[in-house]
């Protein structure tokens, strides 16, 4: 496939050719080619990787539906007994509503997602089975890593345990956990059940942290303690983690470096706070970082809609980042700091200076969308995007394609 006139990063003009689902070569774009010689007009636009989203809620979602009032009460509990007491009742139902999200994300950029699937006595693997069946129905449109999650906690209901393993039993990626000292008051326990689990089925670990103040760092640290005695390294992230810079300077630096040294990485959802890790000082580290859009407009919040390009504004905002190269570090955190969460195969963000993605040898999963800079494409987010995925076309005007339609 080539690619005519599109500049890689809003760099130079190029022509850039895909063969076997990487790119192959970029050469500075001929104004004399025609372009009946090329598969995708680039039209001047900006190339950049695909987006990762790498923190979403699949199977909670409303997107599609007509909004609803927000019932949820405070606290991790309040909201999600929430969604027990609301989401089978929607106005269609669970695995249409899944698939019709994962088919938006798809359309708007993403092709990388990590996403959770809750699993309870409520729920069973109902939730999780209606994300592995988007995750089939696209397969050859996004790459989907699904985790099976405790929503409701591991020790406060019996039977919970059963099901996740069920879960891991029929190929879960992603082995979950939250808030070990806050919901289920035995973070012993919790720890055990997560990673044991996860060593039986040899899979990862992302366990939701919540958590505030000294709590949040005695998990984290609880959490190290584990990933470095079971030689886990590079296969732990935790999500949220929101307040782990509330302490104190010193306590952020040990944090920042302990997750460095034990490959321990991070996934956010650009939240309105001020206490969490700084980016750039993890980004230097050389943490990996990556962003989601949480729930999508489910029964926890009115929320999310399926463009990872606006949570990277969000995430540029609440970091107060107002220069470019910032600005443009938020990209590549939307786009490959969270690819190389979901595979080691992709090198982490080097700097805040670094644009990977989109060279020689690079896999071909890409976006081309409309903008002058890449600070200006961040905070437009215009909608003329063709999306890449494995070296085909796979979306094409906000619209995915199907498999007969894609180039």
């Amino acid at each position: 496939m080539l690619i005519s006139n599109a500049r890689p990063w809003a760099g130079e003009p190029s022509d850039i050719l895909i063969e076997n689902g990487k790119i192959a070569s970029i050469t500075a774009h001929d104004p004399n080619r025609s372009l009946e010689d090329a598969d995708v007009d680039g039209r001047g636009r900006i190339l950049i990787p695909s987006f990762s989203d790498v923190h979403v809620h699949l199977d909670s979602t409303r997107i599609g539906l007509p909004f609803r009032e927000h019932t949820g009460r405070p606290g991790v509990w309040g909201m999600m007994s929430n969604d027990r007491e609301n989401w089978r009742d929607a106005e269609i139902g669970l695995t249409e509503r899944v698939a019709g999200t994962l088919e938006r994300m798809i359309a708007r950029g993403t092709t990388r997602v990590r996403s959770f699937a809750q699993v309870d006595v409520d729920t069973k693997l109902e939730k999780y089975e209606a994300v592995i069946a988007a995750k089939e129905k696209f397969a050859n449109e996004a790459e989907v890593q699904v985790m099976v999650f405790p929503q409701a906690g591991i020790l406060l209901e019996p039977g919970t345990e059963k099901y996740l393993e069920d879960a891991l039993k029929a190929g879960a990626d992603v082995m979950g956990g939250i808030d070990p000292c806050e919901l289920d008051r035995d973070p012993v326990r919790h720890l055990d059940v997560v990673f044991g689990l996860a060593e039986k089925y040899q899979v990862e670990v992302d366990i939701h942290l919540h958590e505030h103040g000294t709590q949040g760092v005695f998990s984290a640290d609880l959490i190290a303690e584990r990933t470095r005695a079971l030689g886990m390294q590079g296969k732990v992230n935790l999500s949220h983690a929101y307040e782990l810079g509330s302490v104190n300077e010193a306590t952020t630096r040990r944090l920042i470096d302990t997750f460095a040294e034990l490959d321990i990485s991070l996934t956010s959802v650009a939240p309105s706070t001020s206490n969490h890790l700084p980016l750039v000082q993890l980004t230097e580290a050389g943490v990996r970082f990556g962003l989601g859009e949480d729930g999508q407009r489910d029964y926890w919040s009115p929320y999310g809609n399926c463009d990872l390009l606006d949570r990277t504004w969000q995430l540029a905002f609440v970091n107060g980042f107002r220069k470019d190269e910032l600005i443009e570090h938020a990209l590549a955190v939307a786009t490959i700091g969270g690819a190389s969460i979901m595979s080691h195969e992709v090198p982490r963000l080097a700097s805040v200076a670094d644009r990977p993605g989109v060279a020689v040898g690079d896999c071909a999963d890409l976006v081309l969308v409309d903008g002058e800079t890449i600070a200006s494409t961040v905070m437009d987010r215009g909608t003329d995007r063709t999306v890449i995925h494995d070296g085909r076309v796979v979306a094409d005007g906000l619209k995915v394609l199907s498999v007969q339609e894609s180039y």
